[in-house]
């Protein structure tokens, strides 16, 4: 469950396990181990897992589940507590002992309660097996683990431990292993990518890094860059994005908001005015280039005022892809016990007032694409069209290209050129290219 994060380590585990000689089985009913790897970052994701947690233990009962362990990052946030409150669980599995599945699930089989949930200091390497659990032709991969930003909002810090990053030749050997198995499509992730190296090397070095990632990466696959942090962005990496072809022109970078009072109140390093300017200094070098950011709606002590001045700035920067959450209190977080926290009812209202915004600038940018042709990884085939994803679409957050192909066939994990004939809010529809 949860982000792509927790897809990578899923896929660790899956591994490890399969390593060990156990039996994977797409047939819940047929499972005697279960593991529920879990999302814990905001309310709404928590209950989410919760529901999973409890309908998954009714399968003791109804199919051949022995042991139930539920991972990740509601384990690690509620460690004993969670097994104390949920008895339907048989152990627990924290983002710090993800390397531990084998020797838990055996010790859970013998009748032990483990809850192995250490401070994560856990950072997977290249050597360790992996099973993928994304299409063939896109995969992700971790370029750090942990983050020290921080904000009054976020928990990440409390669940994944400070900010740890891979070394560069352990990831440029992941890449070219993936690369050799038919990969595609590399999805550079991290809870904050643009501050990688820092801690190892002493400088922001994701511009270093990506220049190495190029060199072994030929010319028809994509590396992606997401989750980046704009206090973190240096001019480094906006000069090598824009010089390296084989990297996406597609940026990551959540804001959160544009208003002073509400960013100081966030703890973000950066004011509005650096933002801007930073926005600017973007599109400049890269015209072209789709920029993805995210808002938090609601946080405590946000006026009208303030929301209005979130809006203007999304008129005037005009984002490609813009995410909006209605902020979620949560415990341990600076943010949770600050003064006027704003209704409900507000959050949702002015979610919606910034959702719609969104959307019609979103048809605008997609209705300037009519009558240009972009490269398309194609990713199956629905209703008489075929369908894939531009530079401009990330996977599972971004929309998609629809097209016709006139009888030809084309196959999933291609890249084919396809012409834009026409725009819908988040897609486009379109031709193959002959």
């Amino acid at each position: 469950m949860g982000c792509a994060k927790n897809t990578v380590d899923t896929e660790i585990m899956l591994g490890l396990l399969q390593k060990e000689g156990y039996t994977l089985t797409r047939q819940i009913q047929e499972a005697q181990v279960l593991i529920i790897n879990t999302c814990g970052f905001i309310t709404p994701a928590k209950e989410e897992s919760i529901r999973h947690i409890l309908n998954s233990a009714q399968l003791k009962k109804t199919g051949c589940c022995q042991v139930l362990l539920v991972a990740g990052c509601l384990a690690q946030r509620y460690g004993q507590e969670l097994l104390n409150e949920m008895p339907e669980v048989d152990g627990l599995i924290g983002t710090g002992a993800v390397t531990e599945i084998g020797s838990i699930v055996r010790a859970a089989l013998k009748g032990e309660k483990v809850c192995a949930c250490p401070y994560p200091a856990y950072i997977y390497h290249s050597d360790l097996p992996r099973l993928r659990v994304t299409p063939f032709y896109t995969a992700y991969v971790k370029i750090a683990e942990g983050c020290n930003q921080h904000c009054a909002f976020c928990v990440i810090p409390l669940i994944k431990g400070s900010y740890r990053s891979r070394k560069m030749e352990d990831v440029e050997a992941e890449v070219a292993l993936l690369i050799n198995k038919g990969v595609k499509e590399i999805n550079l992730i991290a809870q904050d990518t643009t501050s990688y190296g820092k801690d190892l090397y002493g400088e922001y070095c994701l511009s270093k890094l990506l220049r190495r990632l190029a060199k072994v990466t030929p010319e028809k696959v994509w590396l992606r860059l997401l989750y980046g942090h704009p206090a973190s962005f240096t001019p480094e990496l906006l000069t090598v994005i824009a010089e390296e072809n084989k990297i996406c022109r597609y940026l990551d970078l959540p804001l959160q908001h544009i208003s002073d009072p509400m960013l100081k109140r966030m703890n973000r390093q950066k004011k509005g005015v650096d933002t801007r300017s930073l926005i600017k200094q973007i599109r400049n070098t890269m015209p072209g280039l789709t920029l993805r950011t995210t808002f938090i709606v609601g946080f405590p002590g946000e006026t009208e005022d303030h929301f209005q001045e979130l809006l203007a700035f999304m008129r005037e920067a005009c984002f490609e892809r813009v995410g909006i959450f209605k902020y979620s209190p949560e415990e341990g977080t600076a943010a949770e016990s600050m003064p006027d926290q704003v209704p409900g009812e507000i959050k949702e209202e002015r979610f919606h007032r910034a959702m719609l915004l969104q959307r019609e600038i979103s048809y605008r940018k997609n209705k300037e694409q009519a009558g240009k042709e972009v490269t398309v990884l194609v990713e199956g085939k629905k209703n008489g069209y075929y369908y894939g994803r531009g530079e401009a679409d990330a996977p599972e957050v971004d929309g998609q290209v629809f097209f016709t192909t006139q009888g030809k066939k084309v196959a999933v994990g291609e890249f084919r050129r396809v012409r834009i004939l026409k725009a819908k809010n988040y897609d486009l529809i379109g031709k193959l290219s002959f």
